[in-house]
């Protein structure tokens, strides 16, 4: 009877050690890993901010009327290009900004209308890929960062293990150890969020330029087509 009321004072004793170290919070692990971990949260809120800003432009990019195009052909076709060029200034997209650019040149040749609207097409491009280079560094570089942390963490356990000499403790290695692997934690985490929404945007921008690819060749084949028509019937007279 006695063990077990010993035993149940002892259980009711260590339940609040449990409690106490599961209550520990993860900033207080973040802040253990020393001042590189200040670096890594610089670029975890650099990363998500990038990611949000390239996605909101990437999808208003995207945003336009699935008949556009069958629009801009009809009004070409009618010969109503100031008609088609009216509808493209409704529409904030690299799409409408190429296709704008060919109407706008539509009087001349097809090669300078397609010189035009390719020009058009690259800085688009340029203008949606910009930023992301900074998103592949972080993706990049915040791993080496945390390994970074790893080694200068073991250089503070094993310089701790020198100075104590023969009194060595396993408290003379924690600090260190400690540093170590939070700052590798932190560097994997914020490493890979940003490899995942490099990867993300690209993928995004691929098909958004496959899009404006289509664009450019439905709209050099409406310019043709009432060339080839004018042409058929010309020569009949001859």
């Amino acid at each position: 009877m006695l063990n077990i009321l010993l035993q149940s004072d002892l259980s009711a004793q260590a339940a609040p050690v449990v409690q106490q170290e599961m209550s520990y919070s993860l900033l207080e692990m973040a802040a253990k890993g020393g001042p590189l971990m200040i670096v890594l949260l610089l670029l975890s809120i650099l990363a998500i901010f990038i990611f949000g800003k390239k996605w909101w432009a990437i999808r208003r990019a995207g945003k336009i009327d699935k008949d556009f195009m069958m629009d801009i052909r009809d009004y070409i076709h009618e010969g109503k290009i100031k008609s088609a060029r009216t509808l493209c200034s409704k529409y904030d997209t690299p799409v409408a900004r190429m296709v704008e650019a060919g109407l706008a040149r539509s009087t001349k040749s097809l090669s300078d209308v397609q010189t035009a609207v390719e020009n058009v097409g690259n800085v688009e491009v340029a203008r949606l890929e910009k930023g992301l280079p900074y998103l592949a560094t972080i993706s990049g570089g915040a791993p080496m960062i945390g390994f970074l942390g790893t080694v200068l963490g073991m250089v503070q356990a094993f310089f701790n293990m020198s100075n104590a000499g023969n009194n060595i403790d396993i408290t003379l290695l924690s600090s260190g150890i400690y540093t170590a692997m939070i700052t590798t934690v932190g560097g994997l985490i914020v490493g890979i969020i940003a490899y995942f929404g490099y990867n993300y945007l690209s993928a995004r921008i691929s098909s958004l330029i496959y899009s404006m690819e289509s664009a450019t060749i439905k709209l050099m084949d409406a310019l043709s087509e009432p060339v080839e028509k004018k042409e058929s019937a010309v020569k009949p007279q001859q």
